[in-house]
This record gives structure tokens, C-alpha cells and sequence, in this order.
């Protein structure tokens, strides 16, 4: 049993639009309905009812009403309209992009930059003027705290399949200003293959900090009878050496059980691994020596090697 991540965002259900104050109170609230505690006010003039989720989606529809017409949401608020589940987070401002000359005022929960925006780039999704996948994509990365977030950002992209690395990699190629460089070197480091922020950042791990080979996600690990013994967060085939991050979900009981008759598995056909959990992120020099005393296990166990790869992957 392999985990249940999804990369992919659910279709949004249930979007409320916002409404302006109505005095005969048929078409919104009434003045006074509007001061009380019925109803919420999401941008000036304009308000939901008070039990309206605040979901990304629904927060992104209400700040997106103060666009003008040839504005649009970017960043992640456009990547995550588009269907890509990692990229939103409940304190983030959503991105509205202004062309100029026009001019929108900072409002809270709302970002306002002012870009050109050409009307090549803007779709409609879920009622919302959004850019295109992957100018959000590039625009989100070169903005992004570093490099390693850059990539984390970029496989959950890849992995939501709203776009290619190759239509990614042609318009940071035409890119210039600020974090092109970064959003260049993270494509060269991203997999698509990988399913969650966590299983990125593992990944970083191994590569920037442990100075290893890049390893594959998630690839299918056959016995020696072509049978399937799993797949790995993060598996190395030049080092038989695999790793996981292993998340909440992991502490379960019956979930542990399921990891322990897979960590046999894989250790039956000559493959050692190391385990990371959510503590460990706070100590990357910890991470580090536990990859570094895999891939020594590895070298010195004598076990023999019976795993294949599949050579079709299949999905991830």
C-alpha cells in the first residue's frame, strides 16, 4: 500500500460570490444586515454570509472581485485555481496583478503587483481572470525564500500536471529580473515524481546537503521474480539506498504495521533505508548523517542485491 498523497486539488464546490449591499435586502444584505453578525465583509462593499467557508478558492474569489478588467490573480492563489493542491496556506496574500498604468490599492489579504500582463496569459477558471500555469509557476519560484523552496514549489507543479518541465524551462529561459537564476537552477533539480512538499524536501536533502546522486521518487522496485515490492520516497539505485519521510499519517497503528511488512520487503532484496519524521526538519545536519550511515550500511552489508526497477513507472 503506497500513500495517498494528491498533488491535484479537488474542484472547487460551493464558491460564494460576494455581494454589495441590497436596501430591500433581495439581492445581498441590508445596511443594517451588513453591521451585523450574519454576514462577512470580504472586500469594501461587498460581503458573504458569515458561515461561508474560507477555503483557498473562496478566498481567492473574494479578493479577485477588486481587480480591474484587465487584471488578474497570479502566484500560487492562479497555480492552486489550476489545480495544484500544495501552494496555498491560510496566511497568504493573494497575488493581484496589475498592469500599469492602472493602479489598485493594499488591502489585507490581498498582495497587489504591478506587472505586465498581457491578454495571452489570462484564463478563466472557476470565475476567477488568472495567468496561465506557468507563468504563476515562475513568477511563484523566483519569488520564492531559496532555492530549495523554489524546487519544492516546482515539483508540486510537475506533479499536478498543469503543465511540463520543457513549457516551464522555455519561459524561465526567456526570463530576466529578479530570481530568474533561481528559478533556472531549481529546474535542473525538480521531479514531477514526487507527491508532497515533504517528500521534495527530503530530496533537497540528499542533493544540496548530503552532496549525493540524485535519486528517483517513487519508482516501482521489483523482486527478482518481477514481483512488486514498493516504492520509495526516495530511492538511489547506484547506493541501494532508499529513504522516506514519513508524515502524521505514519503513527497510526495499522499504518505503522503496513511500513514495517514494506520496510521487510525492500530489506529482504538488498535495499537499505532510513526513515525521516517532522522533528527531524529542524536539524538538517541529523538528516545528514543518517543518509550518509544508510549509504555505509549499504556498502558494508554483503546482502545480495535482488531488486529491479520497473522500466514503465507508471503514474506516480
Amino acid at each position: 500500500m503506497d500513500r495517498p498523497f494528491r498533488p491535484r486539488a479537488r474542484p472547487p464546490r460551493g464558491l460564494v460570490l460576494p455581494v454589495p449591499v441590497d436596501p430591500a435586502g433581495v439581492s445581498g444584505p441590508t445596511p443594517g444586515q451588513a453591521r451585523g453578525p450574519g454576514w462577512r465583509r470580504t472586500t469594501p462593499r461587498l460581503y458573504v454570509p458569515a458561515d461561508t467557508p474560507t477555503e483557498p478558492e473562496q478566498r481567492i474569489l473574494e479578493q479577485a472581485q477588486r481587480l480591474p478588467p484587465e487584471g488578474a490573480v497570479g502566484g500560487w492563489a492562479s497555480l492552486r485555481l489550476h489545480g495544484v493542491a500544495y501552494v496555498a496556506a491560510p496566511d497568504l496574500p493573494v497575488p493581484l496583478l496589475v498592469p500599469p498604468p492602472r493602479r489598485l490599492r493594499e488591502l489585507p489579504g490581498g498582495v497587489v503587483r504591478r506587472e505586465e500582463l498581457s491578454s495571452r496569459e489570462v484564463v478563466r477558471r472557476h470565475g476567477v481572470p488568472c495567468v496561465e500555469p506557468v507563468r504563476a509557476a515562475v513568477d511563484e519560484a523566483a519569488r520564492a525564500a531559496d532555492l530549495r523552496a523554489a524546487i519544492v514549489q516546482l515539483d508540486m507543479v510537475l506533479a499536478a500536471g498543469v503543465t511540463t518541465h520543457s513549457a516551464l524551462a522555455s519561459y524561465a529561459a526567456r526570463s530576466r529580473g529578479r530570481g530568474a537564476w533561481q528559478v533556472r537552477t531549481a529546474l535542473l533539480l525538480v521531479d514531477g515524481r514526487s507527491l508532497s512538499p515533504a517528500e521534495s524536501w527530503l530530496r533537497t536533502v540528499w542533493v544540496l546537503d548530503a552532496q549525493l546522486p540524485r535519486p528517483l521518487c517513487n519508482w516501482p522496485v521489483l523482486d527478482a521474480a518481477g514481483r512488486y515490492v514498493g516504492k520509495a520516497d526516495l530511492l538511489c539505485p547506484a547506493l541501494a539506498t532508499r529513504g522516506e519521510y514519513d508524515g502524521a499519517e505514519h503513527r497510526r497503528a495499522d499504518r505503522r504495521g503496513i511500513d514495517l511488512d514494506r520496510d521487510d520487503r525492500f530489506a529482504a532484496v538488498g535495499l537499505e533505508g532510513f526513515t525521516v519524521v517532522g522533528r527531524d526538519r529542524h536539524d538538517v545536519g541529523k538528516v545528514v548523517a543518517r543518509m550518509h550511515a544508510a549509504v555505509e550500511r549499504a556498502r558494508v552489508s554483503g546482502r545480495p542485491r535482488t531488486w529491479r526497477l520497473a522500466v514503465d513507472p507508471g503514474p506516480p
